[in-house]
This record gives structure tokens, sequence and C-alpha cells, in this order.
């Protein structure tokens, strides 16, 4: 049986709630399951953002989609590096403001192998 990427049922500033999970205020989500999303453990900083090793996690994972919060205030970017690293996976990259990024993921996520890193402050 294929693993479904977990649905996000609410978001607001600093705060998400994901099914299976204990709410939080950054999201890690893949087919299958998904965790915090820690900064620190690739150097990810809203400027030059998000990093390659945050996303290798979600392509191992068997993500054919991803979606990328750039935050509630569109303060968080994306470094080049790890787009560059999806297309070489051949995987599809979207990018949005924190809350279209939900809805986007959640869509997606209901008919494939979604993944996602969602920043819910600036």
């Amino acid at each position: 049986m294929e693993k479904r990427s977990p649905r996000v049922t609410h978001v607001s500033w600093g705060r998400m709630e994901v099914e299976g999970l204990a709410p939080g205020k950054d999201f890690k989500l893949f087919p299958g399951g998904g965790r915090e999303w820690d900064w620190t453990e690739h150097g990810t900083r809203h400027d030059p953002g998000i990093q390659p090793g945050d996303v290798r996690e979600l392509i191992d994972a068997g993500c054919d989609v991803v979606v990328l919060s750039r935050g509630m205030e569109l303060r968080l970017k994306t470094a080049p590096e790890t787009l560059e690293v999806l297309a070489d996976a051949g995987v599809e990259v979207r990018v949005e403001e924190t809350t279209e990024a939900v809805r986007l993921y959640n869509e997606l996520a209901a008919g494939r192998p979604a993944g996602g890193l969602f920043h819910s402050t600036c």
C-alpha cells in the first residue's frame, strides 16, 4: 500500500496542526509522515533560505512534488542550490506564501506523493 502524505488541518501565525502529529510551528511533511522542521539541522535562515539538506529527506521519502512555503510575510527564501537538487531528482517544485502553500499541498497530497516544508511565521 502506498504511503499517504499527512494533511495539514490548521495553520495560523506560529501554529500548525497536522494529522497524526503534535501541533508545532514549522513542519517537514512527506509520504508516510512528517516531523517538526528544525532549521538548525542544515543552517537554514530566512536568507539565503531553504537549504539543499532540508529537501533531501523529502526526495528520499519518494515525493514527486514538493511545496516550499515562503512564510506568512514572504520572508523565507529558497537557496538556488535547493531548487537544483529538486530539479536533478525530477521533483516538481511549487513555492508559495504559507497559507497558499498549505492549501496547495493538501490538494496535491490527496492524489500524489507530496512533500512540503512549512514556516508558519514571517
